[in-house]
């Protein structure tokens, strides 16, 4: 018989799914909202200024989505944010019955879209590097 199915040894996969706590569900929640107000700021500050708007945009996003990864040690801190804004992007990009609309069809629309999109996903597929236990510097003492 295998130990991949025994709670000490195994993939990840094969442990038992916990609850998470309400603390941490309420940070996702804060992390979500949060997403969507750096959302809607980015898609106002992104055509201001056009490339460097574009730039502070994506970095503030980049910033966020990194920042909520860290501070919640989970990837689900950085997928939170992207979610809230990429439905606040997305809902930003719908044209109104009026007539009216936030983006322009531009190229510079068309990169803080993707480009946000894209800086969520290596935001949150970015794994913690493992740091070495122990004082030497040598690895054989």
């Amino acid at each position: 018989m295998s130990t991949t199915g025994q709670r000490g040894g195994g993939s990840m996969l094969a442990q038992p799914l916990t609850r998470p706590s309400g603390g941490r569900i309420a940070a996702y929640a804060g992390l979500f909202l949060l997403g969507a107000v750096v959302g809607a700021a980015g898609a106002l500050v992104q055509p201001g200024w056009f490339p460097l708007g574009l730039l502070l945009a994506l970095t503030g996003a980049a910033g966020l989505f990194l920042g909520g990864s860290r501070a919640t040690g989970t990837r689900a801190g950085a997928v939170a944010p992207a979610a809230g804004w990429v439905l606040s992007v997305v809902l930003l990009t719908a044209s109104r019955p009026e007539g009216d609309f936030l983006f322009g069809a531009g190229i510079g629309s068309y990169l803080f879209l993707l480009g946000g999109m894209a800086v969520a996903v290596m935001c949150a597929t970015l794994g913690r590097g493992r740091q070495p236990g122990g004082s030497g510097a040598r690895l054989g003492k």
